[in-house]
């Protein structure tokens, strides 16, 4: 088996940007960094709005 070497990924909460709710939460990859797409958002499902839109990384 493989021995960990370290936390290398991160919990986060994506934000959705119109009505604040924190809707989803994922784990990124950290150790090479955030990738450029992914700091800049996410277009996610927003369950109260009824519709795609922006989810932008809220950490906790």
């Amino acid at each position: 088996m493989a021995k960990k070497k370290g936390m290398a990924r991160e919990y986060v909460w994506l934000q959705c940007t119109e009505c604040g709710d924190l809707n989803y939460r994922t784990s990124l990859n950290t150790k090479g960094g955030i990738p450029e797409g992914v700091k800049e958002g996410m277009k996610k499902f927003s369950p109260r709005l009824r519709k795609h839109t922006l989810h932008k990384i809220k950490r906790k």
